[in-house]
C-alpha cells in the first residue's frame, strides 16, 4: 500500500500516461475544467451524488423492469423455460456486470481521473480505446457461450426441456453480445464525464419499445412471429444495437465533453492500460461473484427444475441490487476519480462514505421487505409450491444481509474510482469461499436447502465488512490527515 500511496502524490494519477506538461508544477495555473468536471470538483458532495444519481437510478430500475417483464411473459411458457432462463441468467448477468460494472467502471475512472488531472487530449483518445476493448471482449463472450453453453447450463444443473430451453436463449442472446459490451461501454464513457442523464434517458427510451416487443415476439402478434422463449432474447439484442447507435452519434456530435474521433487513430497501451489496470481486476470480481451464483445454482439444481427456478427468482432480487447500488456507484466512480486526478483525497474519501451509507440504507430496506414477504415477490412469476418454498426460503436467510452487500457494493465502486481494488478483490474472493466451500459442506451434512442460504448469508456479511473495514484503515492512501495525506496537500498547493 505504502507504494501505491507514495505514487499519488503528485496532482497527476499514478500509472496514467501523458507528456511531462501534465505534471502541475508549484504556482502554475490549475487547468481549465468544463462546468461538469467543476460540479464534481466543487459541488456540495451529497447533493452532487444525488443529483448525479437519480437518473442513473431511475435507468437502473428502468432496466431491472426490463427483465423482469421478459421474466414474467417468460414464466407463462412453463416452468421448464422459467428454469432454462434462470440457467443462462447467471451467465448473462456476468456479461453486464463485466461491461457495465467492471470493465466500464474502468474505462468511467480512467476517463474521470483524465477530466480532473486536466489532460483533455487523453480523455478523448480514451473513447476509440474502450470501444476497441468491448468489441474484444464482446466477441470473447460470444464465441465462449456458443461453444460451451451446452457443457456449462448442463454443469449448472440443466436437464431436458430446461436445458433445451436454455441452449434456445442463450444462442439466441449471445450473439450479440459485442453489441452488450459497446452499448455499456459507451455509456460508461459518457458517465465518466459526470453526465448520468444522457444514458438513463438513452436506456428509458429503449425500455419503452422493449417492454411491449418481447411479449409479441415471445407469443406472436400481427406480423411478428411467436418466437417462444427466443422471442425475448432477439428484443434485448434489437434494444441493445439501437442503444448502441444512440449513445455512439451523441459522442460523435459535439455535444459531450469527450468525442469520439476516427480520425488519425492512434491505439496506445498505456491508454490500453490505464482502463484495463482497473477494469481487469474488477473483471476479475465479478468473475467471482458470478461463480459464487453459478456454484449456488449447481447446489440448488440437486433438488430439481422447481428448485433451481425458486432461488433463480429469488436470487434475482440480490442481482438487481447490483444495477441499483450501480446507480450510486456511476456518480461515485466519477466523482472519486476526478477528485483523486486533481488531488482532493479527503474530499474523494468523504464522497465514498456518503455514498456507501446511502446504499447500504437502501439495500437493507429491501431486504427486509423481501425477508418479510417473500411470496409478494416469487408469486410474480410463478405459483408453483416448490419453487414458492425454495425462493422462500432463500429470502428470509439471505435478505436482511442486503444492506451489507449494498454497504460493501458501493465501496467497490468508489475503489474503482480511485484505482484501488486490491482489498474488494480479497473481500470478493472471501465471499466466494464461504458461499462455495460454506454451502457444499452445509448441503453434505445437511442434505437440506436453508444451511446453503445461510452460508450465502454469512458471505455477503464479509464481503461487505471487509470493504468497509479496509477503507475505514487507510487501503487507498492511508489516513485522511495522517502526515502523508498533508504533504500530498501541500505539494499540491
Amino acid at each position: 500500500m505504502d507504494a501505491e500511496a507514495d505514487a499519488t502524490l503528485s496532482p497527476r494519477d499514478d500509472g496514467v500516461i501523458g507528456s511531462s506538461t501534465d505534471v502541475v508544477a508549484p504556482g502554475a495555473a490549475a487547468p481549465r475544467f468544463d462546468a461538469r468536471t467543476r460540479l464534481l470538483l466543487e459541488g456540495p458532495i451529497l447533493g452532487t451524488l444525488l443529483r448525479l444519481a437519480t437518473p442513473n437510478v431511475l435507468v437502473m430500475f428502468v432496466q431491472s423492469a426490463v427483465g423482469l417483464v421478459e421474466t414474467y411473459f417468460v414464466a407463462k411458457l412453463g416452468t421448464d423455460a422459467l428454469a432454462g432462463v434462470a440457467l443462462v441468467f447467471p451467465v448473462l448477468m456476468l456479461m453486464q456486470m463485466m461491461s457495465a460494472g467492471a470493465m466500464g467502471g474502468g474505462i468511467s475512472s480512467a476517463i474521470a481521473r483524465a477530466l480532473g488531472a486536466g489532460r483533455r487530449a487523453d480523455a478523448d483518445a480514451l473513447v476509440l480505446h474502450a470501444l476497441a476493448i468491448a468489441v474484444s471482449f464482446g466477441l470473447v463472450f460470444m464465441l465462449g457461450a456458443l461453444g460451451g453453453g451446452r457443457w456449462l447450463y448442463g454443469a449448472m444443473g440443466g436437464r431436458g426441456a430446461s436445458l433445451a430451453a436454455a441452449l434456445t436463449y442463450s444462442n439466441v442472446v449471445f450473439s450479440g453480445a459485442i453489441l452488450t459490451w459497446i452499448f455499456n461501454s459507451l455509456a460508461n464513457v459518457i458517465r465518466g464525464t459526470g453526465n448520468m442523464a444522457v444514458p438513463a434517458a438513452v436506456t428509458s427510451a429503449g425500455a419503452v419499445a422493449l417492454i411491449p416487443l418481447s411479449p409479441c415476439l415471445i407469443f406472436g402478434w400481427g406480423p411478428l412471429p411467436g418466437l417462444g422463449v427466443a422471442g425475448g432474447a432477439v428484443a434485448v439484442v434489437a434494444y441493445y444495437a439501437v442503444g448502441s447507435v444512440a449513445l455512439a452519434a451523441y459522442l460523435w456530435s459535439g455535444r459531450s465533453v469527450v468525442h469520439l474521433s476516427f480520425h488519425d487513430v492512434d491505439f496506445r497501451w498505456p491508454l490500453f492500460r490505464d482502463i484495463l489496470r482497473v477494469g481487469a481486476i474488477a473483471a476479475l470480481i465479478t468473475i467471482q461473484t458470478n461463480l459464487t451464483i453459478a456454484i449456488t445454482t449447481a447446489l440448488v439444481g440437486r433438488f430439481g427444475p422447481a428448485a433451481i427456478a425458486g432461488y433463480g427468482i429469488g436470487s434475482r432480487l440480490e442481482y438487481l441490487l447490483i444495477p441499483l447500488v450501480f446507480g450510486l456507484g456511476g456518480p461515485l466512480v466519477a466523482m472519486v476519480g476526478t477528485n483523486l486526478g486533481a488531488g482532493e483525497r479527503d474530499r474523494a474519501l468523504r464522497a465514498a462514505w456518503i455514498g456507501a451509507a446511502l446504499a447500504a440504507g437502501l439495500t437493507e430496506m429491501i431486504g427486509l421487505l423481501a425477508a418479510a414477504a417473500p411470496h409478494a415477490w416469487l408469486s410474480l412469476f410463478d405459483t408453483d409450491p416448490a419453487m414458492l418454498s425454495a425462493g422462500s426460503r432463500y429470502l428470509h436467510a439471505v435478505g436482511p444481509f442486503y444492506g451489507l452487500f449494498g454497504l460493501g457494493l458501493a465501496l467497490y465502486f468508489a475503489s474503482q474510482g480511485a484505482a484501488r481494488l486490491l482489498w474488494p478483490l480479497i473481500a470478493n474472493l472471501t465471499r466466494l469461499a464461504i458461499a462455495a466451500g460454506g454451502g457444499w459442506l452445509a448441503l453434505r451434512w445437511s442434505g437440506d436447502l436453508f444451511p446453503v442460504f445461510l452460508a450465502l448469508s454469512a458471505a455477503l456479511a464479509a464481503f461487505g465488512l471487509i470493504n468497509a473495514g479496509a477503507v475505514a484503515g487507510g487501503a487507498w492512501f492511508g489516513h485522511v490527515g495522517s502526515p502523508q495525506t498533508r504533504t500530498a496537500r501541500l505539494h499540491r498547493r
